[in-house]
């Protein structure tokens, strides 16, 4: 009987694993988004977003033309804090941001907002882009 149930306990474990999301899928996924801001290439940042955030905020072309006024002169993650059932992550980051048009640099803390979609089975980004008008 002991047998079958520890069995019946690895199945168990086997199959949570292969449905929970990884870290390294999280890690992986986070930093390619990080490359994406520092190279500035903001319109590849569309990709990242979930479909339900993009569906929700509309005006988010208008958000992409803001911050292609700007370039990224530092990306540096502050905090992570991870959900405790792996499904969510928090990111606070700073953005050092150059102006074009007034030649001024401004510094942002921006928080980001990342969920595992089982759909998709990819972690998505649920908080937007990064807004140099925050101060």
């Amino acid at each position: 009987m002991s047998r079958a149930l520890v069995i019946a306990l690895t199945l168990l474990i086997l199959a949570a694993c292969a449905s929970s999301p990884s870290s390294s899928e999280r890690t992986q996924m986070m930093d390619r988004w990080e490359v994406l801001v520092r190279w500035n290439q903001f319109d590849a940042l569309l990709d990242f977003i979930h479909p339900e955030y993009l569906a929700e905020h509309p005006d988010i072309e208008s958000d992409l033309e803001r911050l292609n006024q700007f370039r990224v002169t530092e990306y540096r993650v502050r905090r992570v804090t991870l959900a405790p059932d792996g499904e969510s992550a928090e990111r606070l980051v700073r953005l050092r941001m150059y102006d074009q048009g007034s030649a001024r640099e401004r510094v942002i803390d921006h928080r980001e907002l990342w969920r595992y979609d089982d759909d998709l089975e990819a972690w998505m980004l649920h908080s937007g882009l990064p807004d140099p008008s925050e101060s």
